[in-house]
């Protein structure tokens, strides 16, 4: 299995692709100018303290204000505000919290106006980025993510990751990081930290505390609504969180971004940077990659699948709804019910797959095709977790209702993406919308195969587009020629100016158009 990360620099950010085994699985972009990313450390003010909803809304400069939650403040939160309070007012020496004086963990069912007051300054993190009409969700439980630790502030415990499971690697890690660590700060020891030796762990440690002490030094300077401490750009937060031994490539089309990734890459993963390469091509890189075309086909409201069938996918305010559909998929199974399991099967790796791709959050329904057997829905849902066991956003699958319906939640924080897929209609003058003409060449290969692999057809006949039918027919070894010897049957085609470019038509021996 390989990884691939092809990265696209354009004027305003950059666009970031992950592939698979040479399948789009998630993509990014990451724009310039103001924006609030997850991670984020800013300096905010409280603009109001609303006791009904036992929060308050912050000023960080966005249009909407900040939400914090009483919830969200961290029982060490009067620490931080000490912390910020003297550290702006200059009173104290270094950023470090070694012999700072820590106050009581607040009560975790007191109000908010007993912490905040209306004016405070306050050090917040953005947890969730702004969504449709809401403005950013804030925690003051700050952390500072690297490649193997996550070092939490105003903290003195060690934690290991849950999926860490040998006893006595825990308690290595517990006992290294412990040793090493500042004192007044926390640390969460990440899954990937794993079988890694202390020069490792401690080089990600120092690259942590060193974040940590540029911001503070910044502090005292800072106004309302500055970022104190920023997270690492798109590219290279992905990098931190996914770059592992199964990584065989990154491919980076712009200088600086690619000396600037190689210095990230360097100093997280040595090992790794001979897999980063400078890409020189004429064409575009998401063009010579297939990504642009992958992109085209991935983001309709409509989803085919590789092994036949096809999803619909609709999104409302409240949640998402995923349908699945056979399509004209050949029953080359036993009976419907086996059909019905192996449509499915293949469908929950394609929605696992959509649900990273367009970081879709929130609440899923998934209704799949009606199956009777206890065994087969229980190897339905068995698929559906594995499918989604690479998937870095929290997540919850429910086992089918017995009304065939899966439910899904996912963790959202920040705005789904969404790529229009649609094109202006050449033949309407732009009155209409047709589906993404990118793929008719695609469309009119695979119907041909269907034709004569499934429904064994002798002879079939093509009326297509003139400029389709030049694709299909230009030189010696056009590709209707590479069907004939595929296939052993030759197919007639003929030219149709009436018809879009995106149309086509089948007809059988007798002349006879048949239904697709």
């Amino acid at each position: 299995m390989s990884n691939e990360l092809i990265i696209n620099s354009t004027r305003e950010g950059c666009r970031i692709a992950l592939l698979k085994d040479k399948r789009l699985v998630e993509f990014h972009q990451d724009g310039g100018g103001q924006s609030f990313n997850v991670g984020d450390i800013y300096l905010g003010s409280v603009k109001k303290v609303v006791q009904g909803l036992n929060a308050a809304f912050i000023d960080l400069g966005y249009e909407k204000d900040a939400f914090l939650h009483y919830l969200d403040l961290g029982p060490q939160v009067q620490s931080l505000n000490k912390f910020t309070k003297l550290t702006l007012a200059k009173k104290l020496n270094g950023t470090r919290l070694s012999g700072f004086k820590t106050e009581p963990d607040i009560n975790k069912l007191g109000k908010m106006n007993q912490v905040l007051t209306k004016g405070q300054k306050i050090l917040v993190q953005v947890v969730k980025e702004p969504i449709s009409t809401k403005g950013p969700r804030l925690s003051c439980e700050l952390s500072l993510a690297g490649r193997y630790l996550v070092m939490v502030p105003f903290s003195n415990t060690v934690n290991v990751s849950k999926k860490i499971t040998d006893a006595n690697e825990r308690k290595r890690l517990q006992r290294l990081i412990s040793s090493i660590k500042p004192e007044g700060f926390g640390v969460i020891i990440r899954t990937v930290a794993m079988g890694k030796d202390v020069k490792e762990l401690d080089t990600d440690l120092r690259n942590l505390v060193d974040r940590w002490d540029q911001g503070i030094q910044a502090l005292p300077k800072a106004k309302v609504r500055d970022k104190i401490i920023g997270e690492m750009n798109r590219a290279n937060s992905i990098l931190r969180d996914v770059l592992n031994e199964s990584f065989d490539s990154i491919l980076v089309d712009d200088k600086d971004l690619y000396q600037e990734i190689k210095t990230f890459v360097k100093g997280i993963a040595p090992d790794k940077e001979k897999i980063l390469k400078q890409y020189s091509g004429k064409a575009k890189i998401f063009e010579a990659t297939g990504v642009e075309k992958q992109m085209k086909t991935s983001f309709g409201q409509s989803v085919s699948m590789l092994n036949g069938g096809y999803l619909i996918i609709d999104h409302t305010e409240a949640l998402h709804v995923i349908d699945v559909n056979s399509g004209n998929k050949s029953n080359k199974e036993d009976n419907q019910e086996d059909t019905a399991l192996k449509v499915n099967l293949d469908a929950a790796e394609e929605i696992a797959r959509q649900l990273r791709l367009r970081d879709m959050g929130g609440i899923i329904v998934v209704d799949f095709i009606d199956m009777r057997k206890i065994e087969n829905k229980k190897k339905l849902y068995a698929k559906m977790k594995e499918a989604m066991k690479d998937d870095r956003s929290k997540h919850t699958i429910l086992p089918l209702s017995k009304f065939g319906l899966m439910e899904i939640t996912r963790q959202r924080v920040r705005p789904e993406l969404s790529i229009t897929t649609k094109e202006v209609c050449p033949t309407c003058s732009g009155t209409g919308k047709i589906s993404a003409s990118i793929q008719v060449a695609d469309q009119v290969e695979n119907t041909v195969k269907y034709f004569f692999e499934s429904q064994n057809e002798k002879k079939i006949t093509v009326a297509l587009h003139p400029y389709l039918y030049t694709y299909f027919t230009a030189g010696v070894f056009s590709r209707r020629t590479k069907w004939f010897f595929k296939y052993f049957r030759w197919v007639n085609m003929v030219e149709d100016s009436s018809k879009a470019l995106t149309e086509f038509e089948v007809l059988n021996a007798q002349g006879e158009p048949i239904q697709i």
